[in-house]
C-alpha cells in the first residue's frame, strides 16, 4: 500500500485546487512582522495593505515540477501522535541596532529594504500548488477534491475522472479539511474525519461505498478511529470519543441491517487519555491508555472483535510501553528496567504479561526512538542518536542488526505506510530543504536513494551540528543553518528556535519560509534543549517538573555559544517558540534580556503557576506529569515561581515582543497571555521613567485573532490582516500579524506519539 508524503512529478492540476503564495511572497509577509516586533525597522518599511495570500490547505503543497503531499496514511505511524509544535520564522535581510535616527539613515535603510524587496520579486520563482490528502486503499485512491471526498481507480489517480462520495458542505463548517480516512476492509464503507479551520473539534462520518454512495452515519468529536471485522464479515467501527480536549470514551459501531453505537471503554482517571492503533498486520486493534510518563495496553481481537479485550501489563507508574504484532508474536518497545531508555522486547501473543518479555535489542544512550515498522522477515527502527538520523533493520529470523547513517543534512524522518514486505521506504527533509525519497530493499541489503532532481540548497547552504555547555556541563546540541557563501556571520541576522517539553523534538519539517531566510542571509539555530526528546527519555526527564531550570539554562548557553562562535550578535538575535516553548523563551526576558534584540511567541503558554492552579481548566490534570503540582505541593509552588513568565517580569530593557494568541484557544487560555502581556508593559514603562532621554522602550504588541485552533500543522494558512485587539508599548505604533501553527493533539492517532510524546499545551 502506497500512502505517503512525497515529491513526485507535478500532475494536472484538477478544478478546485488552489495556488499558494510563493516562497518570495511569504518573505514579504514576515518582513511585515519585523516592522511590528523591532521599532528601527518599524519607521524604514513602507505602509502595506493586508490580505490572505493562502488557503485552508497550506500543509498540502508542492513544488512545480515536484509534489509534496500531506498524506494520511491507512495505518497511524508513531510520529504522528505526538503533538508537534512547530515554530514560528520570518524574515528581514538586515537587523540593525536601535540607534537615534537621522533622515539619512532612514533613507539608506529604505533603499536596502527596496532592494530586498526587488531581488525577491525579481529572481526566478518556485511555485506551489496545493495538494489534497489521499489514501490507497485496494484499487481505489481516495482523497479531497475540493470540498469533497473523492475516489478513483489507481491507475487513473492523476486524471480528472473520480466519483464524488461526499460533499463536506453538508456539514456547515467554515472551510471544512479532511484531517484522517480510514477505508473498511471490504470497502463496503469509507470513513473520514472532517473539521474546520478554526477549531479543533472533529466530526467522523461513514459514508456507504455503493453505485449510489450516501453518509451512513455521523459521529460528533471524534480523536481516532479504526475499522476491524468481525466473524461474520460484519465491519465494525471502533472511535475515541473527545469531550472539552480530554478523550477518555471508547465506542464501536456498525451499519446497514445491524446497526448499533455502543460505548466499549471509559477511562475513570482524568489524568489518562485513550486512542486506538491498529498494528501493520491489522491482527490486533491496540487500547492505548496513557499519560505523560505511563501506559497500559488493551488488546482487542480483530477477527473476533466482540470478543473482551486482553490486558498486556497493568499500568506502573513511570512504566511506559507501546505494541506491534507479527507472526502470533508481540513485539513491546519499553523503558521498564535499565537504563530507562526504550528498549525492544518480545513474547508470544498468548502471553503477554510482562513477565514473558525477552530481551530483542537494547538502543544506544541518548538515542530517541522516533519509529518502529514492522516488516514479514524485518523490524526496521528509525532513530536520532546525538542529533542525527539512523535506520536500524533487525533481522527476525537470525536476529541481525544492520545500522545506517543517513546524510548529515536530514533533520527529521516522514513515513511511508507500505504494504510491500520486500521494501522499506521513507522520506527525509529538514527545514530548509524538500522532503527526499528513500527505500531500503531487504533483498539487496542497500539503502537506495532518489534519483534525478538534486536541490540547489544542497549547494548554496550548510548544515553545522554543534554543541555547547550549559552551566552544569551538560552538552546540549543545535543544528544550525546558514548560506554557503556567506561572509562576516557575525553581521547576519539570527532566528533561533526553541521547545523543550513534553519530551518532544524542536519540529524541523520542511518550510518553504525557513529556506527564504537562508536564501536571504540568514542564520537559522535550532536549539535541543532538555525538556525535550532529542536525546531519548532522559533527556525529557532531566527538563520537566523540579528540572526545568535546566532547559532554560540550556537555552541561554546555546545562545551564548552561537555569538562566541561568530555566529551574529545579540542586537542581531530573534527568538522563537510556539506554546509551550513560551515557558522557556519568557523565562529568558526575564533573565538574560541583552541576549536579544526581538520575540515572536506564538499561542505560547507564559502563566504556568496560575493555570497549573485551576483545576477547572481541561488540561492541568493531564499536565501534572510535566509541570507539576503547585495546589497540593509546596516545593513544586516554589519551584515554578523560580521561572514563570509571568512571576519574574521586573523594570528593565526588554527585547521587543510579538505575541499571537486565539481568542477561543482551550489549551493555551487567553487570560495568561493577556496578564504577561500587561505586566510586561508596566514593566517596559517602568523602566522608560528612568532610563534618559532619547530611550526607545520596545514595541510589546499583542494580537489576538478569532477562532480557538491550537494544532494545525505547519500552518493552514498564513494572514496578514487588522486584528480586532492589538495592545501598545508607550508611544509606539503596532498592527497585527496572525498565523496559525500545529500541535497536533486529539486528532488521529500513531505510533510515534506513543513514545512520550502526548504534549497537550
Amino acid at each position: 500500500m502506497k500512502s505517503f508524503t512525497c515529491w513526485q512529478p507535478l500532475r494536472k492540476q484538477k478544478p478546485g485546487t488552489l495556488p499558494f503564495a510563493t516562497m518570495q511572497q511569504t518573505t514579504k509577509l514576515f518582513l511585515g512582522a519585523l516592522k511590528y516586533s523591532i521599532p528601527h525597522l518599524g519607521k524604514c518599511m513602507p505602509k502595506q495593505n493586508y490580505c490572505n495570500v493562502a488557503d485552508p490547505y497550506y500543509n498540502r503543497l508542492r513544488l512545480k515540477n515536484y509534489r509534496l503531499t500531506k498524506c494520511l496514511q491507512n495505518k497511524p505511524k508513531i510520529s504522528e501522535l505526538a503533538r508537534n509544535i512547530p515554530s514560528r520564522s520570518f524574515s528581514r535581510k538586515d537587523l540593525l541596532p536601535v540607534k537615534p535616527e537621522s533622515e539619512n539613515s532612514i533613507s539608506e535603510d529604505m533603499d536596502a529594504f527596496e532592494k530586498v524587496r526587488t531581488r525577491l520579486e525579481t529572481q526566478p520563482q518556485e511555485e506551489y500548488e496545493i495538494v489534497n490528502a489521499e489514501i490507497k486503499h485496494g484499487g481505489f485512491v481516495y482523497y479531497q477534491e475540493g470540498c469533497c471526498l473523492v475516489r478513483s481507480k489507481d491507475e487513473e489517480a492523476d486524471s480528472d475522472n473520480y466519483e464524488v462520495l461526499f460533499n463536506l458542505e453538508e456539514l456547515k463548517l467554515e472551510q471544512p479539511f479532511i484531517d484522517c480516512i480510514r477505508v473498511a476492509p471490504d470497502e463496503k464503507y469509507v470513513a473520514a474525519k472532517i473539521r474546520a479551520e478554526d477549531s479543533e473539534t472533529s466530526t467522523c462520518i461513514v459514508v456507504k461505498l455503493s453505485d449510489q454512495p450516501a453518509m451512513e452515519a455521523s459521529f460528533p468529536n471524534v480523536s481516532s478511529f479504526e475499522w476491524v471485522k468481525d466473524e461474520e464479515d460484519e465491519d465494525v467501527l471502533f472511535y475515541t470519543f473527545q469531550r472539552n480536549l480530554r478523550c477518555h470514551d471508547v465506542y464501536r459501531a456498525t451499519f446497514g441491517d445491524n446497526k448499533r453505537n455502543e460505548r466499549f471503554y471509559t477511562e475513570k482517571d482524568p489524568s489518562y487519555f485513550v486512542f486506538l492503533y491498529l498494528t501493520k498486520d491489522s491482527r490486533f486493534l491496540t487500547l492505548n491508555i496513557m499519560n505523560k510518563t505511563t501506559s497500559e495496553v488493551w488488546l482487542i481481537d480483530g477477527l473476533s472483535p466482540w470478543d473482551p479485550p486482553m490486558l498486556i501489563q497493568k499500568r506502573i507508574h513511570g512504566m511506559l510501553y507501546y505494541v506491534e504484532h507479527r507472526d502470533d508474536e508481540l513485539y513491546i518497545l519499553t523503558n521498564v528496567g535499565e537504563p530507562t531508555e526504550f528498549k525492544l522486547m518480545r513474547t508470544a501473543a498468548d502471553a503477554p504479561a510482562i513477565m514473558n518479555w525477552d530481551l530483542f535489542f537494547t538502543m544506544k544512550r541518548n538515542t530517541k526512538v522516533v519509529d518502529l515498522d514492522m516488516f514479514k522477515d524485518h523490524c526496521v527502527l528509525f532513530l536520532k542518536h546525538s542529533n542525527l538520523l539512523y535506520v536500524n533493520v533487525i533481522g527476525l529470523a537470525d536476529d541481525s542488526v544492520r545500522s545506517l547513517k543517513l546524510p548529515p543534512w536530514a533533520c527529521g524522518f516522514i513515513m511511508d505506510t507500505n504494504s510491500d514486505p520486500k521494501n522499506c521506504p521513507f522520506q527525509l527533509c529538514s527545514p530548509i530543504r524538500p522532503p527526499k525519497y528513500y527505500t531500503y530493499k531487504f533483498a539487496e541489503g542497500k539503502l537506495f536513494e532518489e534519483t534525478g532532481h538534486e536541490d540547489p540548497i544542497t549547494k548554496t547552504s550548510r548544515v553545522l551540528r554543534i554543541e555547547a555547555k550549559s552551566k552544569d556541563g551538560k552538552l546540549v546540541p543545535m543544528t544550525v543553518f546558514h548560506k554557503t557563501d556567506s561572509e562576516d556571520l557575525q553581521r547576519k541576522p539570527l532566528l533561533v528556535h526553541v521547545y523543550g517539553a513534553y519530551g518532544m523534538d524542536l519540529k524541523m519539517n520542511f518550510r518553504p519560509e525557513r529556506r527564504v531566510l537562508v536564501d536571504d542571509g540568514w542564520i537559522l539555530a535550532y536549539c535541543h534543549v532538555r525538556g525535550g526528546g532529542e536525546l531519548g527519555l532522559q533527556w525529557h526527564a532531566d527538563g520537566r517538573l523540579t528540572k526545568k531550570l535546566n532547559g532554560l539554562a540550556d537555552l541561554e548557553a546555546c545562545i551564548k555559544t552561537l555569538h562566541s562562535q561568530g555566529f551574529s550578535q545579540p542586537s542581531l538575535t530573534t527568538l522563537s517558540a510556539f506554546s509551550a516553548g513560551g515557558v522557556l523563551v519568557g523565562a529568558l526576558c526575564n533573565s538574560k534580556p541583552e541576549l536579544l534584540r526581538a520575540v515572536t511567541l506564538e499561542a505560547p503558554f507564559l502563566d504556568v503557576l496560575n493555570t497549573m492552579m485551576d483545576t477547572t481548566l481541561p488540561l492541568t490534570l493531564e499536565e501534572l506529569e510535566e509541570w507539576g503540582n503547585p495546589s497540593s505541593d509546596e516545593k513544586h509552588k516554589n519551584y515554578i515561581k523560580r521561572y514563570c513568565p509571568c512571576q519574574n517580569m521586573k523594570p528593565q530593557h526588554y527585547p521587543s515582543v510579538h505575541i499571537t494568541a486565539y481568542e477561543n484557544d482551550e489549551r493555551v487560555p487567553l487570560k495568561g497571555i493577556v496578564n504577561y502581556t500587561e505586566k510586561l508593559k508596566e514593566a517596559v514603562a517602568e523602566h522608560s521613567k528612568g532610563a534618559g532621554e532619547g530611550y526607545q522602550p520596545p514595541n510589546i504588541v499583542l494580537d489576538i485573532q478569532p477562532g480557538g485552533n491550537h494544532v494545525i500543522e505547519d500552518s493552514h494558512k498564513k494572514v496578514c490582516h487588522p486584528s480586532p485587539v492589538c495592545c501598545r508599548a508607550p508611544g509606539r505604533a503596532a498592527s497585527q500579524m496572525s498565523g496559525q501553527e500545529h500541535e497536533g493533539g486529539g486528532g488521529h492517532c500513531t505510533r510515534a506519539a506513543l513514545l512520550g510524546e502526548g504534549a497537550l499545551c
